[in-house]
């Protein structure tokens, strides 16, 4: 398929896990890509293997908390058809476990970089059309009481997404923007922050798989593709919405 040739698509957090997966599977149809990271060392080796093959990707470093690189990257680039904020920590700590640093931390990380992509995106696509993806998770769905800070996050990118997606679809702007609410996925996030529990590791990642109905944790491949869904065509009568992609796991 090349649902996005000449695409210009600029993803967030692309070094690794959904990202990268992502990155790769909007090459694969045709997409311009442009792929940023704070770690630039696995964008590098994420841009070789790409090439390897026969895959351009741009890459660059960017702080998604900082608004100053996101003019900086919407200036390099100059247009933008698809935005993914895909960018995100997280981390297992109860509330009475989880510092005020910590909380401030994940906030800028997960909900501010959604905010200012989506404060530099709308008006650079609002005459020429485009899509936003923001990726938030099934923790804006259900409670955990391990990742309460990290429910926050994620429960605020899901009402960010709906206020600006209903936002411009009255003011007849043609911008686009959902999210995707993937479940637990083998990415190195997800393993760190299990492996963080220390001895309660196993037992906990036996829980998680043993609720969902699927009985494994995704593959960042299989939450890429409903991603490229929202951002194409297939998806045009599609706003504010909330893709789940989770093996079942918000079904029981």
């Amino acid at each position: 398929m090349a649902r996005f040739t000449n695409k210009v698509v600029l993803i967030t957090g692309a070094a690794r896990g959904i990202g990268r997966a992502a990155a790769t599977a909007f090459a694969r149809e045709g997409a311009i890509v442009h792929a940023t990271d704070i770690d630039v060392t696995e964008l590098a080796t994420m841009r070789a293997d790409l090439a390897a093959e026969g895959l351009a990707v741009a890459t660059h470093r960017q702080d998604v908390g900082v608004e100053a690189e996101w003019n900086a990257i919407f200036a390099a680039i100059g247009r933008i058809d698809v935005l993914v904020n895909n960018a995100g920590w997280g981390f297992l700590k109860t509330i009475e476990d989880t510092s005020l640093d910590e909380w401030r931390r994940l906030m800028a990380i997960n909900v501010e970089s959604v905010f200012l992509g989506m404060k530099v995106a709308i008006p650079a696509m609002r005459e020429s059309g485009g899509v936003i993806v923001n990726v938030a998770s099934i923790a804006a769905n259900v409670a955990e009481p391990m990742f309460p800070a990290y429910n926050a996050t994620k429960g605020a990118v899901s009402m960010l997404t709906k206020a600006a997606a209903v936002d411009c679809a009255r003011k007849r702007w043609p911008v686009r923007i959902n999210s995707l609410h993937p479940g637990y996925c083998d990415t190195k996030l997800v393993r760190d922050a299990i492996g963080a529990l220390g001895d309660g590791a196993g037992d906990f990642a036996s829980a998680v798989a043993a609720a969902i109905p699927l009985g494994r944790l995704a593959e960042p491949h299989e939450i890429a593709a409903p991603l490229l869904f929202l951002a194409s065509e297939d998806a045009a009568y599609m706003i504010g919405a909330e893709l789940v992609v989770d093996g079942g796991y918000i079904a029981v």
